[in-house]
């Protein structure tokens, strides 16, 4: 990892510790109202179960809700997040769920071991420089056949453009749909579904939430 690198995951980190039991209070039922996601990862679940069934990482887990429910859906789910607060309160609300505090950057996963990859929300604070090093650090610890499900906003501006945006927690980063496809192509890992979810008029933020199905060669 560059220095920039480091710089931006320490700050990273440093916020999410802070806000941490905050986050998992708010967040702790977070797909109860998201019938369309909850669809998706039930998808990706039996394609994984289909490829047979190894292990599948939730990368950026945060309090471990959403690795609790792959679990719920018969994965042999883990998690992984940068946060040391997060990834304690995930072990105390799941404590038979494995845990590990750790970089998407540099995963402490061996090549191929992996069937299924779940990123949800967890890009948004990669620099756009530095999101292929991850992309390529995913495809790494994916096996042959394996899928990835990755969710980020989009942006509303040109193919190639990246969008930052005052994100409550730290800096983040919007990414056209077809230009982030593109980057997954790059590493092995061709698009089979999108899932575009509109805004609500109430939402706060008013631009699209794009998740990606995507499979490695």
């Amino acid at each position: 990892m560059t220095e920039l690198d480091t710089d931006t995951l320490h700050a990273t980190r440093e916020a999410y510790d802070a806000i941490a039991t905050t986050y998992a209070e708010l967040f702790h039922d977070s797909l109860r109202d998201r019938p369309l996601e909850r669809a998706l990862l039930n998808a990706f679940a039996e394609l994984v179960r289909t490829n047979g069934g190894g292990e599948v990482a939730d990368l950026g887990c945060g309090p471990g809700h959403v690795t609790a429910h792959l679990r719920e859906l018969g994965l042999n789910a883990f998690g992984v997040d940068a946060s040391p607060v997060m990834v304690e309160l995930a072990r105390e609300a799941s404590p038979g769920v494995r845990f590990e505090v750790g970089s998407m950057a540099a995963l402490d996963i061996e090549d191929g071991a992996l069937c299924g990859v779940l990123s949800r929300w967890s890009v948004i604070h990669t620099p756009p420089q530095d999101l292929p090093a991850v992309l390529a650090e995913i495809a790494r610890v994916l096996a042959p056949g394996g899928h990835l499900l990755i969710e980020f906003a989009a942006t509303d501006g040109p193919h190639n453009e990246t969008q930052a945006y005052d994100h409550t927690v730290a800096t983040a980063y919007r990414w056209s749909p077809d230009r982030f496809a593109e980057l997954l192509c790059d590493h092995g890992l061709a698009e089979s579904a999108r899932l575009v979810i509109e805004p609500k008029p109430t939402d706060k933020r008013q631009f699209q939430e794009v998740q990606l199905l995507a499979c490695k060669a």
